[in-house]
């Protein structure tokens, strides 16, 4: 069978995240069940045109707006007459192909947007994508979706999708070898991408709460930015706090580096808005690292409240921050957290991930 992905980024994109990390997970199950799998997407500066990973053929063209515009046309000069099946992936947008194409479809997504779009920085662009996503999924009412969590499910259906035509299938996590010892100062991770509707700044100023109680513990923010001068943003934030000494920036970091981290820290901190499922929470648990985020779409998904991590109700940084703190002075509490934590995470497996979507795209074909 040969498979083609549509995904505006690929595992190399520097903004690549935890559906990129997904994507290529099953995508590498799918080759080693003997399928052919083809990844068209955006390019970024240095990058291949086209390379193999993990025997996946990625081809890049066009840019973060242009992707899909570019993916319409090599679809009809060069994949058209030779795809079985296309991974049509939703990030915002879908790529549209039931205007262009009959071949069978599978719709991948891990969260609707919706909220996000108001944390847009481009004007008008974002508030014209809050109010007509709803259009997009009407195109797709009679193709099979899969998506990573129940939070999702729910709100494909709120948008007219039959919940009878919606798999969902977990992510999995990648199994850690040799964890990392916690660090002897208290430190608590945000590892996510820079960004607004990521809740960067929420994380600093959580932060802060937890320093009035507890002077001795450090901040990591782990992740690009996701737009210039943004990260430079959160440091003038942290000294206008006057704790931009006890906050540690490392920008991206290779996998190996990232669970050495998770490994290393007490506390991972969520204050992202929306998730499709929230791969870093079962990251961390896998490194016995609970989690304290908000109770949002995704994150209530991967976070068991009050066993495997904390969700705090309103979505205010100081609440998060009494949150993290009142885990740090309860050890007790923390010890039984970091243990359900990384009983959880051996409940997912990237191999039985991909053979249950190799097992739908079989059922499609």
């Amino acid at each position: 069978m040969k498979i083609l992905i549509l995904n505006w980024r690929d595992i190399k994109h520097p903004l690549a995240g935890g559906a990129e990390i997904s994507t290529h997970e099953h995508a590498k199950g799918w080759v080693k069940a003997g399928h052919e799998v083809f990844q068209f997407s955006s390019s970024f500066p240095n990058a291949k045109k086209e390379e193999v990973i993990d025997s996946i053929r990625i081809i890049r063209r066009g840019n973060h707006y242009t992707v899909h515009l570019y993916a319409f046309f090599y679809f009809l000069r060069y994949l058209r007459k030779r795809i079985d099946l296309i991974i049509d992936e939703f990030h915002f947008i879908p790529f549209f192909t039931p205007l262009y194409t009959k071949s069978k479809k599978l719709a991948f997504i891990h969260e609707t947007a919706e909220e996000i779009w108001l944390r847009h920085r481009l004007f008008p662009i974002n508030i014209i994508g809050y109010f007509i996503e709803p259009l997009f999924f009407k195109l797709y009412r009679n193709i099979p979706f899969m998506t990573v969590s129940n939070s999702t499910k729910n709100d494909l259906v709120r948008f007219g999708i039959n919940k009878n035509n919606i798999t969902i299938i977990n992510n999995g996590v990648n199994i850690v070898k040799r964890r990392s010892e916690k660090e002897k100062t208290a430190t608590i991770i945000c590892l996510n991408k820079l960004s607004n509707d990521k809740g960067s700044e929420d994380a600093i100023y959580a932060f802060h709460e937890v320093l009035k109680y507890e002077r001795n513990t450090h901040l990591w923010m782990v992740g690009k930015e996701d737009e210039k001068g943004y990260k430079e943003k959160l440091k003038q934030i942290a000294k206008n706090l006057g704790i931009e000494n006890k906050i540690f920036f490392f920008g991206f970091v290779s996998e190996e580096k990232k669970f050495n981290l998770l490994g290393k820290a007490w506390i991972l901190i969520h204050p992202s808005i929306k998730e499709g499922w929230g791969l870093n929470v079962i990251e961390a648990a896998s490194c016995g690292t609970p989690t304290v985020a908000y109770d949002t779409s995704g994150l209530r998904d991967a976070i068991v409240d009050g066993q495997t991590g904390l969700l705090v109700k309103k979505r205010n940084p100081i609440e998060l921050g009494r949150s993290i703190y009142s885990l740090l002075n309860n050890q007790q509490f923390y010890n039984i957290l970091s243990k359900n934590a990384l009983a959880w995470s051996k409940k997912f497996d990237w191999k039985k991930s991909a053979e249950e979507s190799l097992k739908l795209i079989e059922n499609i074909i």
